[in-house]
């Protein structure tokens, strides 16, 4: 029942004034003196009793629970609406008897519904008492232990424990310890639960109950090994991925064949996939800013700002402002507007810093700072301004040797050499030559619209030659020989002056000097025993295409300290 449904509607009101005359002819059960602003009730009068006027309190219906303590004051509680007109009276001991009736009603719903989390859940609880001795478990413990509750009460954990249905019991470790425990358990079946028991404890502190909740965690272990299966799988996707990468690695300028072209890409790959600062290294011309932009195409900020400086192209003095940007008015010729750097133009990005080598010491301590605090203060400003950035250098240099001779900062050494990559020279990677040539020559046939070939002597020139500018030279030479060469076919003497020196005989053997007999037969014998382990790898595959014993090769390798 509600109170609106439970309280009195039988009322009367009169002024202060007026309310003796009123009691004498009253029907109503009670009548309410209103104050002289004719608003406030300020007591009341029975119909049987009317010579005693007995105190009055007001509420609105919504806040008179909250108001408990406040009952006992009066005798009378009227309940008003927002404007404070009356709209219902009751006894306070009536009142008392309504709520005792409310609390019953909402402690018998709590009971069920309790009741029903206790036989329904699919975890299980366990309550025993501060003996130990088990007074009830839910449904549950038939699945989990293998008992039914009524197996289960009236038994002591103790014994339970002795014989094997759980280990450890929780109930003992809380009994022992007097405070909340949570342990793994284990059970008969051979299962694993996680159990948080918690105590019950009377005015005196003693231990009167022992509530556990118990978790089965041995679906969740199956899971965790499933989980764990599929962190391989995706693992073994991640690999095929970038062999697909591999495979289109054209689209971005890609082009190699070698292994240890492979090796740089798969690292490549793996950078791009987190984000640390990566350090290019390798020579001019080897293609540093090309495995630069395949990082960032294929990391998770590919579709944010790709910036690319060249450190060695822009004097020192504007280099500053280039990279960290300035305020207006910073110095003369700055513009009215102020200018953003590139670190600011290239937030939640990439910078791509080529010959890092080259940056002078002061803007390496302002890069160090930016690099550790992942902010920055315009020339000529003084608040710091929050970039994300990921940074990506390049160089030609040997940094550890521009260290030690003091031209580059250790520190910032330190911070950019987190992850090197090292791109070999084309010298290392003849395999990748060929590949670059073919490359090449579509790439220029399709720009210039002139359809040419090479001549087999020319591929072998090139294959040959030493390529001290690396990929840039190659794709130099081959853009030169198609636009400058009328015929079709691209023959030997076309090339450069520098290429006729490594035309190929009949037998690949190039001599260039004199030197002793046994010296170039020496030398002969470790370069091939060198390119026949790079490429094959194992001794029985190198003494089948040298022709010659596995015994041989072994020795040989040894000889030569290979």
């Amino acid at each position: 029942m509600t109170l609106q449904q439970a309280w009195n509607t039988s009322f009367a009101a009169s002024p202060q004034s007026a309310w003796r005359d009123a009691v004498r002819g009253m029907q109503e059960d009670v009548l309410f003196i209103l104050a002289e602003d004719g608003a406030t009730v300020s007591g009341a009068v029975w119909k049987t009793n009317p010579g005693r006027v007995v105190s009055v309190g007001s509420s609105q219906a919504e806040e008179i629970e909250a108001r408990e303590a406040e009952w006992n004051v009066h005798e009378i509680w009227v309940f008003v609406d927002s404007a404070g007109t009356i709209q219902g009276w009751m006894k306070t001991i009536d009142l008392y008897r309504h709520f005792y009736q409310v609390y019953k009603e909402r402690q018998a719903y709590y009971s069920l519904e309790l009741e029903t989390v206790f036989n329904t859940s699919y975890d299980m609880f366990y309550i025993s008492d501060g003996q130990g001795i088990t007074q009830r478990v839910s449904p549950s413990a038939e699945r989990i232990y293998g008992y039914k509750p009524e197996d289960l009460v009236g038994k002591s954990i103790y014994e339970l424990e002795r014989t094997g249905v759980f280990r450890p019991s929780i109930t003992r470790l809380v009994l022992e310890r007097k405070e909340k425990v949570q342990v793994v358990q284990t059970t008969g079946l051979g299962g694993r639960l996680m159990v948080v028991g918690t105590p019950i404890k009377d005015e005196q502190g003693n231990i009167i109950r022992v509530v556990n909740f118990c978790r089965d965690i041995s679906e969740e272990r199956r899971l965790q090994a499933e989980l764990e299966d599929a962190r391989e799988l995706l693992e073994g996707y991640k690999q095929e991925l970038r062999k697909l990468s591999e495979m289109t690695a054209k689209e971005a300028g890609l082009i190699y064949k070698s292994e240890a072209m492979k090796q740089v890409i798969t690292l490549a790959g793996k950078m791009a996939e987190v984000d640390s600062t990566v350090l290019i290294l390798g020579e001019s011309g080897v293609g540093k800013e090309v495995v630069a932009s395949y990082i960032h195409q294929n990391s998770q900020r590919r579709d944010k700002p790709y910036i690319k400086l060249n450190c060695s192209a822009i004097p020192e003095h504007l280099l500053e402002s280039e990279l960290f940007g300035y305020e207006k008015g910073a110095f003369t010729g700055a513009t009215k507007e102020g200018k953003p750097g590139l670190f600011e133009l290239a937030n939640e990005g990439t910078l791509f810093l080529d010959e890092i080598g080259e940056l002078p010491l002061s803007l390496q301590v302002k890069l160090l700072r930016v690099l550790q605090e992942h902010e920055l203060v315009r020339i000529g400003g003084t608040k710091p301004i929050k970039i994300d950035v990921r940074i990506i250098a390049a160089t030609n240099r040997n940094l550890q040797e521009e260290t030690r001779q003091g031209r580059f900062r250790e520190d910032l050494y330190y911070r950019l050499n987190v992850v090197p990559v090292h791109i070999p020279p084309l010298r290392e990677r003849t395999d990748d030559i060929l590949p670059l040539v073919i490359f090449f020559r579509y790439r220029f046939t399709k720009k210039y619209k002139k359809e040419k070939t090479f001549s087999q002597e020319v591929l072998d020139c090139l294959h040959l030659y030493r390529w001290p500018g690396n990929v840039r030279e190659l794709q130099n030479i081959v853009e030169r020989l198609i636009v400058i060469t009328d015929q079709d076919v691209i023959e030997a003497h076309h090339l450069p002056e520098m290429l006729h020196y490594v035309q190929p005989s009949a037998t690949k053997v190039s001599v260039t000097d004199i030197l002793p007999l046994k010296s170039a037969v020496e030398l002969l014998e470790r370069q091939l025993l060198g390119m026949a382990k790079e490429k094959y790898g194992t001794t029985t595959k190198m003494a089948e295409a040298l022709g010659v014993d596995q015994s041989t090769i072994s020795r040989k390798l040894g000889r030569w300290k290979l």
